[in-house]
């Protein structure tokens, strides 16, 4: 399903932000981010002059090396493009990273470890899908590789974390009711 028509309009701002997702060689995994702002027009910034259209304003990378049950090892960051000269400083305590997990309350394990001044709003707002990346990247190369090896499915004794986390793997929903059936709970009839 589209969007409906917009009114007419012309570009102004492009924020672009990738992830990515690598197996390493050495067995663990790199969990990778990058946002890119540009504009259409002509832009000041009093510390940095005038940029072209097309120039960018921030152009940020987040590296995060995680093991098999995505514990941080290393963080790696690069600012090659940002507003203001003391942007500069705002990767210096990402290390504070190390050893958490990206799972369940990472966002919150994010502002405790970097919130508010201690870090950038920006690297912030990159870190928490890399979570879900992880995940993605993650358990289900894991799995691919058990199939490949043969390696039988084990049935979960408790519910996978995207279980009751949103409509399509709601606890009474038909997805859940189809692949993780012991979850199952049978509607209520009101």
């Amino acid at each position: 399903m589209a969007l409906p028509s917009p009114s007419p309009r012309k570009l102004s701002h492009t924020r672009t932000v990738v992830y990515k997702g690598y197996q390493r060689d050495d067995g663990l995994w790199d969990i990778e981010a990058a946002l890119t702002d540009v504009k259409t027009y002509e832009f000041t910034i009093p510390s940095q002059g005038t940029k072209a259209p097309g120039m960018p304003i921030h152009d940020l990378s987040i590296r995060l090396t995680v093991d098999d049950q995505l514990k941080i090892l290393e963080v790696a960051t690069d600012m090659a493009h940002t507003p203001h000269p003391e942007c500069d400083q705002s990767p210096l305590g990402m290390d504070r990273l190390i050893g958490c997990t990206l799972g369940a309350g990472w966002r919150k394990t994010i502002e405790a470890k970097i919130g508010g001044v201690e870090g950038c709003t920006h690297l912030r707002e990159m870190l928490f899908n890399m979570a879900t990346v992880a995940f993605q990247t993650v358990t289900h190369a894991i799995q691919f590789r058990n199939d490949q090896a043969g390696i039988p499915r084990e049935h979960p004794s408790t519910p996978p974390p995207y279980v009751g986390k949103c409509k399509t793997w709601a606890f009474e929903g038909a997805l859940v009711n189809r692949y993780y059936p012991m979850f199952f709970k049978k509607p209520t009839e009101t």
